[in-house]
């Protein structure tokens, strides 16, 4: 798996890469568990899914669609103690650019 800091070493080695209209349409919703994959998730955290990560989160939150309700502090300290990451903003960049490496077909 190309780890999010060697995305943009890999991407120059490449010449045939997709524009980005050919990977993303603008306005387009990317599902979250497009972005937190079970790839992505095994490789980087103590969990199978996205799902089974955030219902062990120390919340009341029992599904992604309610996970915006958990306080930013709680989540940070989780994410931090499950992953491999210090805090959400890390996470949630990697899990991007994993998102983006699969669409430009890096990984």
């Amino acid at each position: 798996m190309v780890l999010e800091r060697d995305l943009e070493a890999v991407a120059a080695k490449r010449n045939d890469l997709p524009s980005a209209a050919d990977v993303y349409d603008e306005g387009e919703e990317i599902p979250i568990e497009d972005v937190f994959d079970d790839a992505f998730v095994q490789a980087r955290t103590e969990f199978e899914t996205f799902d089974e990560l955030v219902a062990a989160s120390p919340s009341e939150v029992g599904s992604i669609d309610e996970l915006e309700t958990v306080s930013h502090g709680e989540w940070d300290e989780f994410v931090a103690e499950s992953t491999d990451f210090d805090d959400e903003e890390a996470f949630v960049f990697a899990a991007r650019d994993h998102w983006v490496a699969k669409r430009l077909q890096l990984v």
